[in-house]
């Protein structure tokens, strides 16, 4: 089971055992815009759907907080470009 957590500019993935699996990270962009910039998972934790799960969390944080989301990282990308009920939260140049 995958427990997922927030930190400082970034929510995290933990296994049963505690470990940290996966993170993704992101910096602030103003008051109204995060940037994701990296999202990993450790070879041992992959095709899970982990990354998947991470991007999502960020997702929801930025509509909780009623911010758009500019995904630099390319996995955060693709993530965006297929699910279409991301692209509400996703900063658009």
């Amino acid at each position: 089971m995958i427990e997922y957590k927030n930190g400082e500019n970034r929510i995290f993935a933990v296994d049963e055992t505690g470990k940290e699996v996966g993170e993704v990270t992101f910096s602030n962009a103003g008051d109204g815009m995060f940037i994701i910039d990296h999202t990993g998972v450790i070879d041992e934790a992959r095709g899970q759907g982990i990354a998947q799960e991470l991007v999502k969390h960020a997702v929801e944080k930025a509509r909780k907080e009623n911010k758009k989301i500019l995904p630099l990282c390319p996995f955060a990308k693709s993530e965006f470009q297929k699910k279409t009920e991301y692209q509400e939260v996703e900063f658009k140049r």
